[in-house]
C-alpha cells in the first residue's frame, strides 16, 4: 500500500460526479469533458495522460476552482464547489490550492525569496520562504532574480510559491512541458518530495507516458473522457523511470 491512493480509509479530499464541460462556440458546441466521476485521496499523487485536446486541463482547471462544469458535481470534503459562488471559489483557490503551469510566471524584477513572498504575505499559516526554496532544494539561490536562473530552477521557484502556503491541493498542468528531459526529471523530483514529506494531494498533467509510472493512480484521457484508470502497487523513484 502506498502512502494514499488506494487505500480507502484514507480522506477524501475531492469527488467528481459525472462532470461535463460543454464550450458553445457559434453554431458548434465543443464537449470539452464528457461524464467524468474521479476520487482523489489524502496525500495521493495523480497522473493524467492524454494527448492535447483531450480534456486533461479542462478538468484540472474544474478540480482547482479556475473554471465550473457545465453538470455534474464537484465537492471538496463536504463543501460542493459546483453549487459555489464566484467569491467562494476564489476563496477555494486562495486557501486550499497551488498551481504550476509549464511556464513559471515569475516576475523579473523580484529575488525568488519575493516572489514566494507574494503568496507568504497573504497566506493564513505560510512556510516562510525561506523553507519553501529549500524544500525545492534552492536554499542557495534565495536572492536571485529570475534571469539569473536556469529554466528549471525557475520552474522550482514557482513550485515553492505554489507550496508555500500550505495548499491542501496542488494542481500541476505540464510543469515540465518547457524543460529538457534531464531537467525535467529534476522538477519532477522535486514535486514527488514534495507529495512524500508534505502529504500534499497532488495532480500531474502530461503527455509523456512513462511519467505515470511515478504516481499512485494513472487516468488516461481521449475526447474528454476517462478511458482507462491504473493504479499502480509500487511508484517508481522519478530517475529510475525510463523516458
Amino acid at each position: 500500500m502506498t502512502q494514499t491512493g488506494r487505500d480507502e480509509r484514507a480522506r477524501v479530499v475531492l469527488r467528481a460526479s459525472h462532470l461535463s464541460k460543454v464550450y458553445t462556440m457559434g453554431e458548434v458546441e465543443v464537449h470539452a469533458l464528457k461524464d467524468v466521476d474521479l476520487t482523489l485521496h489524502e496525500g495521493e499523487l495523480l497522473v493524467l495522460l492524454g494527448a492535447s485536446g483531450s480534456g486533461k486541463s479542462t478538468l484540472l482547471n474544474i478540480l482547482g476552482g479556475l473554471d465550473v462544469a457545465s453538470s455534474g458535481r464537484l465537492f471538496y470534503g463536504e463543501q460542493e464547489l459546483s453549487a459555489a459562488s464566484p467569491s467562494e471559489l476564489t476563496q477555494y483557490r486562495r486557501d486550499h490550492v497551488g498551481f504550476v503551469f509549464q511556464f513559471y510566471n515569475l516576475i523579473p524584477s523580484l529575488t525568488a525569496r519575493e516572489n514566494v513572498s507574494l503568496v507568504t504575505d497573504i497566506a493564513a499559516d505560510p512556510m516562510h520562504p525561506e523553507e519553501a526554496l529549500a524544500l525545492v532544494g534552492l536554499e542557495s539561490r534565495l536572492d536571485h532574480f529570475p534571469a539569473q536562473l536556469s529554466g528549471g530552477e525557475q520552474q522550482r521557484v514557482a513550485i515553492a510559491r505554489a507550496i508555500a502556503k500550505r495548499p491542501r491541493v496542488l494542481l500541476c498542468d505540464e510543469p515540465t512541458g518547457a524543460l529538457d528531459a534531464a531537467t525535467g526529471r529534476l522538477v519532477l523530483s522535486v514535486l514527488d518530495r514534495v507529495n512524500r514529506e508534505t502529504g500534499t494531494t497532488m495532480a500531474i498533467i502530461t503527455h509523456n507516458a512513462a511519467i505515470g509510472r511515478m504516481g499512485d493512480t494513472v487516468l488516461h484521457m481521449s475526447s474528454g473522457e476517462i478511458v482507462e484508470r491504473t493504479h499502480n502497487e509500487r511508484r517508481e523513484d522519478v530517475e529510475q523511470i525510463a523516458w
